[in-house]
């Protein structure tokens, strides 16, 4: 199955999961000290490491755009590419958890959960097929030495 649906609408739909989660479910509320500056700081580590990841993309001139990849023109391996195959996701999925630690319910980590298991399935696997298509054994080392996340 071969969805194509842009990453930051999943991230809108995960998000908008978590706010009806948030409204609409009773239990699950929590509160700890720094509760909000730690969404804070971890919205604000998700822009910085989104906006890395995007620099060094058009740094070497390559397509950002995760739907078509048959227009990467550069396998980018360094910089923060070389802790995370998917940095820009994982950016997004900070932004999932800041936004359920600013909400407040303990219920939303399983949505971010899904996030991470829709993007693994329907994502990001599609992606790396292509890209050990694209780009051969060369892709295929840089799997072993850089996880998939974090």
């Amino acid at each position: 199955m071969k969805l194509k649906v842009l990453p930051p609408l999943v991230l809108l739909v995960f998000g908008g999961l978590m706010y009806l989660l948030y409204r609409f479910l009773p239990v699950g509320h929590f509160d700890f000290f720094g509760r909000e500056q730690l969404a804070i700081f971890l919205c604000s580590l998700a822009v910085l490491i989104m906006l890395i990841a995007l620099l060094q993309f058009l740094k070497v001139k390559t397509a950002t755009n995760p739907i078509n990849l048959t227009k990467s023109s550069s396998l980018v391996t360094n910089g923060i590419f070389k802790y995370t195959r998917n940095p820009m996701y994982l950016a997004m999925l900070l932004v999932l958890i800041a936004f359920g630690l600013k909400l407040g319910n303990a219920f939303n980590t399983l949505l971010a959960a899904g996030f991470v298991y829709y993007m693994n399935h329907f994502q990001i696997k599609r992606e790396e097929k292509a890209l050990t298509e694209l780009f051969g054994k060369r892709y295929k080392v840089y799997c072993k030495e850089t996880r998939r996340w974090f």
